[in-house]
């Protein structure tokens, strides 16, 4: 097979609020994280809530959509592909990676830092 899948859909609520910094060629790059909550029934009846934290990048003008309507608390549905980044620690040498969702469409959903409570879509160019 010579190409594959990697797509992602994921909604959840922010764990922060979003941070925007600039690259040194100059490109926007916003960062947040979600929680994404689930309940589950152990086998002797008792519910539980399990929550999954993932990291988000989103690139160019929707970043700093982003980072202007979303606060945290704040849901979004996010529309993306996963990536894989690796390091070596500085301190230990000891490697280190991390999966991050690079987001390709980002729905704001309820009020946010605007409270206007509406729903905002954005598309990233890359």
């Amino acid at each position: 097979m010579s190409s594959y899948l990697n797509k992602v859909l994921l909604m959840g609520n922010l764990t922060h609020d979003p941070d925007l910094r600039r690259t040194q060629g100059g490109q926007s790059v916003c960062e947040f994280s979600i929680a994404i909550n689930r309940t589950t029934r152990s086998r002797d009846g008792q519910e539980r809530e399990e929550t999954c934290f993932v990291d988000i990048v989103v690139w160019g003008k929707p970043g700093e959509a982003c980072q202007k309507y979303l606060a945290k608390g704040r849901s979004v549905f996010v529309d993306g592909r996963l990536t894989l980044d690796q390091w070596e620690d500085r301190d230990t040498g000891e490697r280190k990676s991390r999966l991050r969702v690079i987001a390709e469409k980002i729905s704001f959903i309820g009020g946010g830092r605007q409270n206007d409570g509406d729903t905002h879509d954005t598309e990233t160019d890359r």
